[in-house]
């Protein structure tokens, strides 16, 4: 039963693990929210800037192939710079695609993983270099059968649709060797444009399993078992034998200093055995007598002990010590509905003090 409650990973993650696994690069994130995301905004940009791009695409093969440069001799010395011009093009009509896609994939990291920055998943770990421990993750894990059911699910999928696409357009390949440039790049562009969304689509079902399985898993993953939240919350809150043993002594620290106090005292008020009350007035002060000890029952014979030995006046008063005792807290002054009593009982200290032949015994 105890290996069991120990070892069983049964319980929710901490949020001090959370923080701990988020600071080790272990977050929430679905590759296949990106995938789609891209996608789809992909083919809308390409739907805003197809007509752009074609006629891009147009003048760069109409310079490529016109007469001054298809028919022309070109030297070593001439296909540097031609070169050049061809790269200065093509990075013309793709790299406003590129930009769109690389900021995309950074907003959409940063929505479902938010800012972090962290090196410790790059460092180098023994474990991974096992080959034991590498084929047991490829072969006999969930995620590996997971990740190649989803491969094997987006390979069918992209194959159906390219091919319904193919089959659909396979008229329109024979017609394009009749085609003017433009006609034909229009037509290559409507079939991207459908390809791109119906992948899009697809893909965005799959993402949202997808998202849905690594969220599990991550959960799955994050949980502690009931020793482990323990050992953290130990760690986090302090060790209870230790903290009670700081707490005891705090309390015996407190006592020697009460018991210090005693000689001090004016009077000892008791109940007669089970509360004690020490007090202290100055006369010179407008200040209210103030509790300087109390206790109960051994702690109230040990103040009534050192209390004798220091020559203090016990007085007994069940009402007024018990009053004391529940009211009043080391240190407090007493309260105003009970000036009168503790009046009296100083007055008659007093009286005792002036006139030893009274003094009991």
């Amino acid at each position: 039963m105890a290996n069991t409650e120990g070892g069983e990973k049964t319980e929710p993650a901490t949020p001090k693990k959370r923080r701990e696994a988020r600071m080790n690069g272990q977050v929430l994130k679905s590759n296949e929210v990106n995938t789609a995301v891209i996608l789809i905004v992909m083919f809308f940009t390409l739907q805003t800037m197809g007509l752009d791009i074609i006629k891009s695409m147009a003048s760069f093969i109409t310079y490529f192939l016109s007469p001054d440069i298809f028919t022309r001799k070109l030297s070593a010395v001439d296909v540097p710079p031609l070169f050049m011009d061809v790269i200065y093009e093509f990075m013309i009509m793709i790299l406003p695609i590129l930009a769109i896609a690389l900021f995309i994939g950074v907003v959409i990291n940063i929505l479902q993983i938010g800012f972090l920055f962290t090196t410790k998943p790059l460092k180098p770990k023994l474990s991974k270099l096992n080959p034991l421990h590498g084929l047991k993750n490829l072969f006999f894990s969930l995620n590996s059968l997971f990740e190649l059911a989803k491969s094997t699910v987006k390979v069918a999928i992209l194959g159906a649709i390219i091919y319904g696409e193919y089959t659909r357009n396979m008229p329109f390949f024979v017609q394009m060797m009749r085609m003017d440039i433009i006609t034909s790049a229009k037509r290559i562009f409507e079939m991207i444009f459908s390809l791109a969304f119906q992948v899009g689509l697809a893909f965005s079902v799959m993402a949202a399993f997808d998202y849905l399985y690594q969220r599990w898993k991550f959960e799955k993953d994050m949980r502690m078992s009931k020793q482990e939240v323990k050992e953290e919350w130990k760690q986090s809150e302090g060790n209870p034998e230790i903290k009670g043993k700081i707490k005891q002594k705090q309390r015996e620290m407190s006592m020697m200093r009460m018991m210090q106090s005693v000689p001090q005292a004016d009077v000892v008020i008791t109940n007669p055995t089970e509360y004690a009350v020490a007090l202290e007035y100055d006369d010179s002060s407008p200040r209210a007598p103030k509790v300087i000890a109390k206790g109960k029952d051994f702690v109230a014979a040990r103040i009534k002990e050192i209390a004798r030995e220091a020559g203090v006046e016990i007085v007994e008063n069940k009402p007024v010590a018990q009053a004391l005792y529940v009211y009043c807290e080391v240190g407090d002054e007493i309260p105003a509905d009970m000036y009168q009593a503790i009046a009296e009982i100083l007055a008659y200290v007093y009286r005792l003090k002036n006139n030893p032949a009274r003094r009991r015994a």
